[in-house]
Order: structure tokens, then C-alpha cells, then sequence
């Protein structure tokens, strides 16, 4: 069941990363894009360490 969680706040923070980086570039701000870039890396390997939860779950 943790695979959800992890693959659920991935996703958000890949979609709060992707906002900063808009809101970053549009005020010419590269300090809040560069937060939403490693923000959206985040939601990334949380997405990544879900599917892999989900994938060893299968197994056992």
C-alpha cells in the first residue's frame, strides 16, 4: 500500500515543481526556478520508488 502514497506525493511535487518553474520564468526569478526543478526531480524518485515498492510487492 505504499507504493500509492510514494507515487501519489510524487506526483505532487512533480506538479508543485512544474508551477514553481512557470512562476520562475515568468518573473524571471532563476532562484524559484531552479527550487521547482529539484522539486520536480523529487517527485520523480518518490514516483520511481512506488512503482519499485509496487513491483517488489508483486513478487513476494
Amino acid at each position: 500500500m505504499g507504493e500509492l502514497k510514494d507515487t501519489a506525493k510524487g506526483l505532487g511535487n512533480e506538479i508543485a515543481g512544474n508551477a514553481k518553474q512557470a512562476a520562475g520564468e515568468a518573473k524571471n526569478d532563476p532562484d524559484k526556478k531552479a527550487e521547482g526543478q529539484a522539486q520536480e526531480t523529487k517527485g520523480e524518485v518518490q514516483q520511481g520508488v512506488g512503482k519499485a515498492k509496487g513491483a517488489a510487492g508483486d513478487r513476494i
